[in-house]
């Protein structure tokens, strides 16, 4: 049966946006309608200010009025269940106040707020469902309850073995346990293998035996299964890098550039990507590329920037 295990953050959601919405309004451009439907959301009368604040809101002209309303609209429509309404008011806010740590604040509590909801419907309406039953595996495995997950997992596919995407998740699970055992590997490359017989598409399991096999030297399996992890989703930008990584350690420097350079692009801010394209443009007599790619990486890591790094090539001398 699913588990909820997220019981504060409703408490947590309400507390926090009504700390955002009960700050003073200035009345400057405040509409006299915006500012009645402040303070009536400020006093619990949710149901009297929404379709004010609704209307309002967007043409506040004042930036401290418009922000307070659209906080109190957050508020009243997640109180009154009214989703697609609350959704709107987090879109002004991270529109017109992009960057503001309360606005961000405001929005992994809502979203979360959502994702419990959406968990407790689940757990009442199909408990003993498949999708039930992976979420609470999956909770179990962020919590660290490996064996308790991995026996979750391995009842799913008893009852439905050709289930796409749980071999992929036990696959997941047996690299992440802290102690995997000596036989851990090859469990989980099996668990991959199976997943895409069954699900050919899955491109997460061609990059992670494309990763194993890249650990493990052997570059030509690394770069197939890299490569068929781009062609199964052009914007994975992780399986790009490993392909050019892979083709990097084993001297075809040339062929590493463009999906090196992809990966720069897909993920501009990664300085292991800019390092490991400025290698290969290197090895392949592209100097003066090479050198802004290592400039770049040189900046970025000067300041910090960039907590991703890609995968360091093995022995591209």
């Amino acid at each position: 049966m699913l588990r909820l295990r997220y019981p504060a953050l409703l408490l947590a959601f309400a507390n926090l946006v009504m700390a955002q919405s009960a700050k003073p309004a200035p009345s400057t451009d405040a509409a006299p309608g915006a500012q009645k439907a402040i303070k009536l959301a400020q006093t619990g009368h949710c149901e009297e200010a929404l379709p004010t604040l609704r209307r309002a809101t967007p043409r506040l002209g004042d930036k401290a009025a418009k922000r307070t309303a659209a906080f109190a609209g957050v508020r009243c429509a997640m109180l009154l269940n009214q989703v697609e309404t609350a959704l709107d008011f987090l879109r002004l806010l991270n529109r017109d106040f992009a960057g503001d740590p309360e606005v961000l604040a405001v929005s992994v509590h809502t979203y979360s707020d959502l994702s419990t909801r959406a968990a407790q419907q689940l757990a009442v309406t199909a408990p003993n469902s498949v999708e039930a039953r992976k979420l609470d595996a999956e909770a179990l495995e962020a919590q660290g309850k490996w064996d308790a997950a991995e026996k979750e997992y391995k009842s799913i596919l008893q009852e439905d073995p050709k289930l796409a995407g749980i071999h992929f998740l036990l696959g997941r699970l047996l690299l992440s346990k802290p102690d995997p055992g000596p036989t851990a590997g090859e469990e989980a490359k099996k668990e991959f293998q199976e997943e895409l017989k069954i699900d050919p598409a899955n491109g997460g399991a061609e990059y992670v035996l494309g990763e194993m096999a890249r650990q493990d030297s052997q570059w030509d399996q690394a770069i197939q299964h890299f490569s068929r992890a781009t062609q199964l989703d052009a914007g994975f930008a992780d399986a790009y890098l490993g392909l050019g990584t892979a083709l990097l350690s084993a001297k075809r420097f040339s062929e590493a550039i463009p999906p090196l350079q992809t990966a720069v692009k897909l993920e501009p801010r990664n300085p292991g990507a800019h390092y490991n394209l400025a290698t290969a443009l290197t090895r392949a007599g592209r100097r003066e590329e090479a050198e802004k790619e290592f400039a770049i990486h040189r900046q970025m890591t000067q300041k910090g920037e960039g907590g991703q790094q890609a995968p360091e090539p093995t022995s591209p001398n």
